[in-house]
């Protein structure tokens, strides 16, 4: 053990010695940001930045470069940053501008809201408004994800419940579009356990099912069961209630329809078979979306949205902030820009509240680093 504090005795004597050096190294890139901005050039320089990361990994030799490398990009980091301060970067992103807009515009949450979602009674949305309202909620369904987001937007419904993203299917990538299109905001989430059944009109039994009705994904997650019955004909709908109340429509016991269990109730459908999914832990989030921000009570999530230069090493400047100011990152989803070949737009959801100091210097980091820069919304994460 003796030993042990030995060898740490060494590395703190070396820290104490790296802590001198890297003070001094940002005294000199503050002249250089000085430097910069009295003569009007950019922070960054990729050029040079590419070949001092060459530099580095060169000194360090084969077995230690990728992580000189890597602390040196840490470093170059902290010195744009640095610069960036001192030149007032910041001013130029116009989205710390509608930042501070939406935080003057906070709204309290709504009493006896009108909910809406996409689909009819039964469907999984529905019940993930009943999750997050109350089984009380005056909550209607819509044909598409953007009817929901219009009938917010134009005050007909105070919010949208919507799915963005399945456990087993990964991202809902059309309200992540439409997220950015109609600058709305995420005031809250809820998930809902999927728990797809077989259902069909009563008197009707499983030998005498010729079809099936479900929304793709509904028919995808039930794959390995319905492979066991190959003479049934798949057909894909717009979604799984909507199935439920069309083969409750159509009189017909060769029609059978894959959804939940509350649709197969509320269209008077028999359950031939129960949780018929092959992932029994498949789960959908959906997030609440209201046409203003809200800070609701326990907020520790805080979602944001950006384009980030198509320059290397742009990324790891993003998730470097996220390390100096120890917050946790738990989302990062990115979308092409129509139009910009390569380019991508970043969904990024890290823990933490608007009014703590840390989130708010990683926030102001961002705009620095990014454009097209949004905050979407801070609300409480509820993930099961």
């Amino acid at each position: 053990m003796d030993e042990l504090h030995g060898y740490r005795d060494q590395i703190d004597a070396i820290d104490r010695e790296l802590i001198e050096l890297f003070r001094r190294r940002m005294e000199v890139t503050r002249q250089v940001g000085e430097y910069k901005r009295a003569h009007g050039l950019p922070v960054l320089d990729e050029d040079r930045e590419r070949q001092v990361l060459r530099n580095k990994g060169d000194l360090a030799g084969p077995a230690l470069r990728p992580a000189a490398v890597t602390l040196f990009q840490t470093i170059l980091s902290l010195s744009r940053r640095q610069q960036r301060d001192l030149m007032g970067a910041e001013d130029s992103n116009p989205g710390l501008a509608r930042y501070g807009e939406a935080r003057i515009r906070v709204r309290r949450p709504i009493e006896n809201p009108r909910v809406v979602y996409q689909g009819v009674p039964g469907a999984y949305s529905e019940q993930a408004a009943v999750n997050f309202f109350g089984e009380g909620v005056d909550a209607a369904g819509l044909e598409q994800f953007e009817d929901c987001f219009a009938a917010v937007k134009e005050g007909r419904a105070d919010y949208a419940v919507l799915p963005i993203e399945n456990s087993s299917t990964g991202a809902i990538r059309q309200i992540y579009d439409l997220m950015t299109q109609y600058e709305c905001f995420i005031v809250g989430e809820t998930t809902v356990k999927v728990e797809h059944c077989l259902m069909a009109l009563p008197g009707a039994t499983l030998d005498g099912i010729t079809h099936v009705y479900s929304h793709e994904q509904g028919l995808f997650q039930c794959e390995r069961y319905l492979n066991a019955h190959p003479d049934w004909k798949q057909v894909p709908q717009a979604d799984t209630a909507g199935s439920a109340q069309m083969v409750a429509s159509s009189g017909d016991l060769t029609k059978a329809a894959i959804c939940s269990e509350r649709a197969a109730a509320i269209y008077g459908l028999e359950i031939l078979a129960h949780a018929i999914n092959h992932n029994t832990q498949n789960t959908t989030r959906f997030v609440v979306v209201s046409p203003r921000m809200e800070l609701r009570p326990g907020a520790d999530k805080i979602s944001t949205v950006f384009v980030i230069p198509h320059e290397a090493g742009s990324l790891h400047e993003i998730l470097s902030t996220f390390a100096v100011h120890g917050l946790n990152m738990v989302k990062l989803e990115s979308r092409p820009l129509p139009e910009r070949n390569w380019e991508y737009m970043f969904f990024l959801e890290f823990t933490g509240a608007l009014d703590d100091p840390e989130a708010a210097d990683a926030l102001l980091e961002l705009a620095q680093t990014t454009g097209d820069f949004r905050v979407l919304g801070n609300f409480k994460s509820n993930l099961n």
